[in-house]
């Protein structure tokens, strides 16, 4: 059975840094993509950041040069580091897995940033 489990969400101040590991129960393959997504209270979730074949990977515009996603697969895990963080990124972030066809996700960890 596939689990994510994600963790190092908090509450941080405006401008401070946090780093988001996701780990997940299976060995992980550069062919698995995986990601972060949030969702903010009242909005849809939306895509963060993702690490797909080969290591490329993709931001969205709101965090490009402030987050960057990263994975270890020997340690099967996916990281989401945050820096100069603003109140607009919080939001609970979870973490999605592609593997054998089908998307797997953590159940979240809260992120709060204070103004």
């Amino acid at each position: 059975q596939v689990q994510l489990v994600e963790s190092g969400g908090g509450l941080v101040q405006a401008g401070g840094s946090l780093r988001l590991p996701c780990a997940a129960s299976v060995s992980l393959f550069s062919i698995n993509p995986m990601g972060w997504y949030r969702q903010a209270p009242g909005k849809e979730r939306e895509l963060v950041a993702r690490i797909i074949s080969g290591g490329r990977t993709n931001y969205a515009d709101s965090v490009k040069g402030r987050f960057t996603i990263y994975r270890d697969n020997a340690k099967k895990t996916v990281y989401l580091q945050m820096n100069s963080l603003k109140p607009e990124d919080t939001a609970v972030y979870y973490c999605h897995l592609g593997y054998s066809g089908m998307d797997y996700w953590g159940k979240g960890t809260l992120v709060t940033v204070s103004s």
